[in-house]
């Protein structure tokens, strides 16, 4: 057996140089970091691989929404799949919405009458939500061509100018964006309120699912990102399920627990029975806060490629 490496700091020294002394420990979570870098930046310089990114979780009130569109415009990413929140996140502050800090310990009787949501310590005002009708109500007509919700997100983001907008970067690098339960979402709200309304649009749901299929289906390999879990890390499961090569790249960043048998705590190993994850494949799961690794992981992983 190996010994444990203790991590040695000096002045100065870069994250990368930082991550690669957590890896060296061999050990926890901390090497689990350091290993995680390493098998980004193996399915990265993989020309052979694409790469598909699950999100979930409030990572735009976390403060992470730079970090999602910096791996966007650089096409670190090749497929990215979020929840309708994300995307509603990401919009209110390409409105020019700001969410604010907040604390845990806060009236949230008081924040009701102010007008102010909570998630956990960070606050966005309700006023977001009456920016977004104006921009729903404005490009609507333009919206409705699209027949799928992938066409849709991209018309959205086509409408964007923020260059730190996930929706945009998105659209402007041609990166397919799923959202396979956007009506959970105040987007999804801003939709049924036109529709409401009596304006119409036409969306093939199960096409988006062919098109992650077939993605799935004709690369040559590929390598999964799951930042949190839930409906993104399962649509990419199944898509990976149901295609002739499982994934042979993995990284995986989350709280929750395996012992409950939900997608969101299920090890990457797991998907091995499924015929998900590829036998001989390369995965680490990151039992970690994503606020916090994901800054490190990043960081360190833009030094390397």
């Amino acid at each position: 057996m190996k010994k444990v490496e203790q991590i040695k700091i000096k002045k100065g020294m870069k994250v990368d140089e930082l991550v690669r002394e957590m890896g060296k420990t061999g050990v926890m979570q901390g090497s689990r970091v350091g290993k995680a870098v390493d098998i980004l930046e193996k399915m990265i310089k993989d020309k052979n691989c694409k790469i598909f990114l699950g999100q979930a979780g409030a990572l735009i009130p976390g403060g992470m929404r730079n970090i999602l569109s910096d791996i966007l415009r650089n096409k670190l990413i090749s497929v990215f799949v979020c929840t309708g929140a994300s995307l509603t996140h990401d919009l209110a502050e390409a409105l020019g919405y700001n969410h604010l800090q907040g604390h845990e310990d806060m009236d949230d009787k008081e924040l009701n009458k102010k007008g102010l949501d909570r998630m956990y310590n960070s606050l966005m005002d309700n006023k977001v939500y009456e920016g977004m009708e104006d921009f729903f109500e404005e490009n609507f007509d333009e919206f409705s061509k699209a027949k799928t919700v992938r066409e849709l997100l991209w018309l959205v983001g086509s409408n964007i100018k923020d260059d730190n907008s996930i929706l945009r970067q998105a659209y402007l690098n041609k990166i397919p964006i799923f959202c396979p339960a956007l009506e959970d979402s105040g987007i999804g709200l801003m939709i049924w309120g036109r529709l409401m309304k009596g304006k119409k649009m036409e969306i093939k749901l199960f096409e988006d699912l062919k098109e992650i299929v077939d993605i799935a289906w004709t690369c040559k390999k590929a390598g999964v990102v799951y930042l949190g879990g839930g409906v993104p890390k399962n649509y990419i499961q199944q898509a990976m399920q149901f295609s002739p090569k499982s994934a042979s790249y993995g990284v995986q960043i989350t709280t929750d627990r395996a012992e409950y048998g939900g997608s969101s705590g299920a090890s990457l190993k797991e998907g091995i029975s499924w015929g998900k994850m590829d036998k001989d494949g390369e995965f680490v799961d990151v039992y970690a806060d994503t606020t916090v690794v994901l800054p490190l992981i990043y960081a360190s992983l833009k030094e390397r490629v």
